[in-house]
């Protein structure tokens, strides 16, 4: 299956022979170690006239042994060319590691008499989720230990914990093969005694209706894995209900539960369409009723308070408005807006209290949090100094609050927890994230830049480094981007960064369209067939960094995971000279072969995000940039390449299809690393220091290249 390979042996041998004798290889030394060479099998694919070849289309099957070998043989290989880094490795994760509080806890939130937070314990990798009843100063009970459902297996990721109304059931989900195909227990909270109930297949969230004995869930498709049905189960029975079957497999579906819990809602959505069925949650057996019909390009979400829904939609409203509605008539020709549309303001979410509403802006690429008092009809912006930062809000179930629970963050400054008083106007630091090893946030700068784009756009750069980092072009610096899907990246404290900072390293966010950092226009302009901005724009944000000296393209190294990962593997081929190396986590970069195959988990949802390939100008233009189609014989930059084989949102066979055909054409001596997470998915591991080891390996690789 590998041609001019010689097998595993050599590659393990060579791993064995590099930690017995201890030997330090040069990289020139290491340019003569031979890398795993994959068999080309030609596979014609044609469509619209055109024929692709694709040598390497066999790596699309887990099960088979050879894909298998090669993986482990890629591993092999990454694993002998860092064996001079392994020290540092661990190094790398101790100091990680020793930065966070191993008994770290969350601040307490209040909901239907309960104090609910989540700790950890020294040496686990897993939380533990606790209660109280009535009083902090209460015993205290322990609801699920994550750490005790984790035993044995080698991933385990617990989510969409949901507490029954009468506060005596738990239901959770827990996937153990990285798959995101969650499978759903209950807990009598009481007894502490898990029911006999078990629901496959799911996506872990689930909401209970009000009689404590019914739980709505969404089912995933087992080949698609998208979630398109809505089940509901009771309690000790074996045979559940399909409530509702989402047939456009455009779409995905969820639950949830409005605020006020009153409502269940389940919520249709694709890229650019919505639609919500609502439910009283005291008649958990009547049927679901559709809020307002779907229509193209509108999108909507739902909450209630008293006799009022209220809506934010994009309904004539490019940057979204906050509209409302009464009980009966919820059809969209009876919506009455109360916060209209605003072109410099993107209306991002909304909190309801009693006597407050909350909502969530990005104004000028920043969020803002403004608090809108309804009995006295007055509104205040919160308050923050930063030249780049994050504040949002967090976790607030009480409807009766007078108290806002928010959260805030830098570059420079670690996650805060505030209770801000609406009444007052006072705000109060319930918890700030504890950096051990004496962080002193004084000894780092933060910035925000702007950098010009082709077409004259301005692209928002955040940017930190230590304060001794001098801009004369020869520091090195990390670019990191996005720019899919809408998502916009903040910029926010990251403890693990600092292992680079220290060493003279700076770290930069480039704000590309794409996302929505400036407005809902911001991720029009950056997808479908604008997606080329996404990487033009990150490209510009590198070139300005270089000409304002903040380093040059010897030091400068860029980095993205999963549709960030497309970019990197965009801006690798359009201009690989301008970086000396590239860290491509999960990439996206079989762009056309991927929307073209609708087995495929996510394809047929994201149509709207990249286009259909069965439309010809659509596969033009995905194929014009598509990274796995562009590679050609040019020198590119040093490349570390991570996956996971269970990886449901990027197939495994992506990255390592990409990574077998830039060895095969690359003119270069650089190195190129291909790391497969053999027991985990998309995320990487599970395990607050499992998945440092992660971090590590790319920090080592990056610190190799500079020398340090």
């Amino acid at each position: 299956m590998f041609k001019n390979f010689q097998g595993n042996f050599w590659l393990l041998l060579g791993t064995v022979l590099l930690s017995c004798n201890e030997k330090k290889h040069t990289m020139n030394d290491q340019a003569d170690i031979k890398p795993p060479v994959a068999e080309k099998i030609a596979k014609e694919l044609s469509i619209h006239g055109d024929k692709r070849i694709d040598n390497y289309y066999w790596m699309n099957d887990r099960e088979d042994p050879k894909v298998i070998s090669w993986l482990k043989a890629e591993n092999a290989y990454l694993d002998t060319i860092l064996a001079p880094e392994k020290k540092l490795r661990e190094k790398l994760f101790d100091e990680m590691k020793s930065r966070i509080k191993e008994t770290d806890m969350s601040v307490p939130y209040l909901k239907n008499g309960y104090y609910y937070y989540t700790r950890f314990e020294q040496g686990k990798e897993y939380p533990v989720y606790c209660r109280k009843k009535g009083s902090l100063e209460a015993t205290e009970q322990i609801i699920l230990n994550v750490n005790e459902l984790a035993a044995g297996h080698a991933y385990c990721h617990v989510g969409g914990l949901s507490v029954s109304t009468d506060a005596k059931l738990l239901a959770y989900g827990i996937d153990t093969v990285s798959r995101r195909r969650y499978t759903i227990h209950i807990k009598n909270l009481e007894t502490n005694e898990l029911l006999p109930d078990v629901i496959t297949e799911t996506t872990a969230t689930s909401c209970w209706a009000n009689d404590n004995k019914t739980l709505f869930y969404a089912r995933k498709d087992t080949v698609t894995l998208r979630a398109d049905r809505i089940m509901r189960h009771t309690l000790g029975t074996a045979t559940d209900k399909e409530i509702y079957h989402e047939a456009d497999e455009t779409y995905d579906v969820a639950i949830s539960k409005a605020k006020s819990g009153k409502y269940i809602i389940i919520n249709s959505e694709s890229t650019l369409s919505s639609e919500s069925r609502i439910l009283d949650a005291d008649k958990p057996n009547e049927a679901f009723h559709v809020f307002q019909p779907r229509e193209k390009d509108m999108l909507y979400t739902i909450d209630h308070r008293d006799d009022k829904f209220y809506i934010v939609t994009n309904w004539e409203a490019l940057n979204f408005r906050l509209m409302e509605t009464s009980l009966d008539k919820t059809s969209r020709q009876n919506w009455k807006e109360l916060i209209p549309h605003r072109a410099d303001v993107l209306l991002e979410g909304v909190e309801l209290f009693k006597d407050f509403t909350v909502l969530e802006e990005r104004k000028g690429g920043l969020t803002q949090i403004r608090v809108i008092n309804d009995k006295a009809h007055t509104d205040k912006y919160l308050a923050f100094s930063e030249a780049a930062y994050t504040a949002s809000v967090g976790n607030n179930p009480e409807m009766d609050s007078k108290e806002l629970r928010y959260h805030y963050t830098s570059m420079i400054t670690p996650n805060s927890v505030y209770d801000y008083n609406m009444e007052t106007g006072k705000s109060e630091l319930k918890r700030q994230q504890e950096v051990l090893g004496g962080y002193d946030p004084k000894d780092y700068a933060s910035e925000r830049l702007f950098a010009t784009a082709t077409d004259g756009t301005k692209i928002p750069i955040s940017i930190v480094y230590k304060r001794t980092f001098e801009k004369n072009g020869k520091n090195p610096l990390l670019l990191y981007g996005y720019g899919s899907y809408g998502h916009s990246l903040n910029a926010s404290f990251d403890g693990d960064l600092l292992s680079l900072l220290d060493r003279g390293f700076a770290f930069a966010v480039a704000h590309v369209r794409g996302g929505q950092e400036m407005g809902r226009q911001w991720y029009e302009d950056g997808k479908m067939m604008k997606k080329k901005n996404t990487f033009t724009d990150f490209i510009a944000c590198a070139n300005y960094l270089v000409q304002q000296h903040y380093t040059d393209s010897a030091h400068l190294y860029a980095m993205g995971g999963s549709a960030g990962g497309l970019l990197m593997g965009a801006v690798a081929n359009m201009a690989p000279a301008l970086f000396n190396g590239i860290v491509a986590q999960v990439p996206f970069v079989d762009v056309v072969t991927t929307m073209l195959d609708e087995s495929i988990p996510l394809t047929t949802g994201e149509f709207d995000e990249w286009g259909n390939p069965k439309n010809k100008e659509a596969y033009d233009y995905m194929k014009s940039y598509s990274p796995y189609d562009n590679v050609v014989h040019t020198a590119y930059p040093n490349m570390l390449v991570t996956t996971g084989l269970h990886d449901s949102q990027v197939q495994y066979w992506e990255p390592a299809k990409w990574v077998a055909k830039l060895r095969d054409m690359k003119t270069d001596h650089h190195l190129l690393l291909l790391h497969t997470n053999m027991e985990a998915g998309h995320g990487g591991a599970s395990g607050r220091f499992k998945a440092l080891e992660e971090v590590a390996l790319e920090y080592a690789f990056l610190l190799k290249l500079e020398g340090k």
